[in-house]
């Protein structure tokens, strides 16, 4: 909670929307949830719309006053687009310009020239978990199913033994992996450290990804055994270029942000002094601001000019790339409003205090709350704010291990069982050229199997550390 929000509220807000017993306060959470749910699948409202009108009707049920309400969830969205949204920019820019300098392309192409047979599921996992550290899910998907298609029609692969490695390569990173705006949002609301958050994701990710990728596609191709479309292989982005970018230098401009990141967590245990001045260094270096902005910066100089951009062409393209997450941050930003809601309307508390009677850790509670909001929308993002808003007040005694866990264990929650309500689930389906019944026996077990073994994996980490 912003400190903002925290003065404002001790002035009069909790008298007014806290005084309500948890038996109203629960059904205005059921209620809130409920018009949400609606507006997204009854309705196709934008996210952004129902995740307002869900803020109102929670306060409403809960008995606030209306304005009171109005200046919970203002100040929630202004913190949350505060504290993501700009890395959520810098991330669409960096994700812009690896796709249309071609350096994707390179990542693709260079894996694929040392990949054969039995090796290329593997290969295909790598390049999706690499590609998709700065992109976005669903760039991600449109940026590898060419590939998916051309390798899986050339090499006489089941597209679905292709096809499923890259898909959970991008759907774990969109998932467990910050920058991500799932995973980003989680960690603003539990104040979770993001460079720890980062070096557990990345270690969760790997066993994840290759059961749900390589291990999980042997049986998803005997299950639905289809040929590649023909129809659906597009251009790709670089076959307009006459050159693009090496390979080391695009691999090393990706990664930069994930290095620093992981270097300020691994100073900041060694040396253990805020006041050092080897630490204030990478306290800065190491932000996440920082660290994608210096990426974007480099970016420029290894993937966008090698290309043959020139400066006017520069500044389109990072036009272009701010362009489509306009959606991603209303929806984050009214996700946070919501969050902020829910918070500010004594929610927290209650878990607080019908949780002290369960015999249920907290990070299962997570994961179960985001599994719940995830099938009922349909949307990994809204689940993870939701989830991350809800249990939130669990996080304040936490250690800086098992706080960084529970966004993990929200994370692997917030992707369970996609199904007819997530676009993600259409948009394989088309692409792919499947019915819903085959998507359902690939995708959306892919999706589960993610979900459940990731957060099998938080709950036995919580064990040891």
């Amino acid at each position: 909670m912003t400190s903002l929000s925290v003065e404002m509220l001790a002035a009069d807000v909790p008298e007014s929307i806290t005084s309500a017993g948890h038996a109203q306060l629960g059904i205005a959470v059921l209620a809130g949830i409920a018009v949400i749910v609606l507006l997204i699948t009854k309705f196709k409202l934008h996210a952004f719309l129902a995740l307002t009108i869900g803020s109102l009707a929670l306060g409403a049920f809960a008995g606030a006053p209306l304005d009171k309400v109005i200046a919970s969830f203002s100040a929630g969205l202004g913190s949350t687009v505060a504290g993501v949204g700009v890395l959520i920019a810098l991330g669409a820019i960096l994700g812009k310009m690896l796709a249309d300098s071609g350096g994707a392309d390179q990542i693709v192409d260079t894996i694929l020239a040392r990949a054969k047979g039995r090796t290329m599921p593997w290969a295909m996992v790598l390049i999706a978990s690499v590609i998709g550290l700065p992109l976005f899910f669903e760039v991600g998907v449109v940026l590898l199913i060419p590939v998916v298609l051309i390798v899986a029609k050339r090499g006489n692969y089941s597209l679905m033994r292709i096809g499923i490695p890259a898909l959970a390569g991008l759907s774990v990173m969109h998932g467990l992996v910050p920058p991500h705006p799932g995973p980003l949002v989680a960690i603003d609301a539990l104040d979770a450290n993001l460079g720890v958050t980062l070096a557990l994701g990345v270690l969760i990710a790997i066993p994840t990804v290759i059961i749900a990728g390589p291990v999980f596609s042997k049986y998803a191709a005997r299950w639905v055994d289809v040929p590649a479309p023909d129809r659906m292989i597009p251009q790709r982005p670089s076959e307009d270029l006459e050159k693009r970018p090496g390979f080391g230098p695009t691999l090393a401009t990706i990664l930069l942000p994930v290095v620093l990141m992981l270097a300020r967590a691994l100073v900041e245990i060694v040396v253990d002094d805020p006041e050092s001045g080897v630490q204030r260094v990478f306290n800065v270096i190491g932000s996440p601001m920082i660290a994608l902005l210096a990426s974007v910066l480099v970016g420029i100089f290894t993937l966008v000019l090698p290309a043959g951009y020139d400066k006017s062409r520069i500044s389109q393209l990072v036009e272009k790339g701010l362009g489509p997450i306009a959606g991603i941050l209303l929806i984050v930003g009214a996700g946070g409003g919501f969050k902020q809601t829910l918070i500010d309307s004594g929610v927290g508390q209650m878990i607080l205090d019908i949780s002290a009677d369960w015999a249920i850790p907290a990070l299962l509670l997570g994961w179960l709350i985001a599994v719940a909001i995830r099938l009922a929308t349909g949307s990994a993002t809204v689940a993870t704010i939701s989830a991350a808003g809800l249990v939130a007040p669990l996080a304040a005694d936490m250690s800086t291990t098992h706080a960084a866990l529970l966004v993990l264990a929200i994370g692997a929650g917030s992707v369970f069982f996609s199904h007819v309500n997530d676009a993600g689930f259409w948009l394989v389906k088309e692409y792919f050229g499947l019915t819903v019944g085959q998507t359902i026996k690939t995708w959306s077990v892919m999706e589960t199997i993610i979900s459940v073994v990731a957060g099998a994996l938080v709950l036995l980490l919580s064990l040891v550390i």
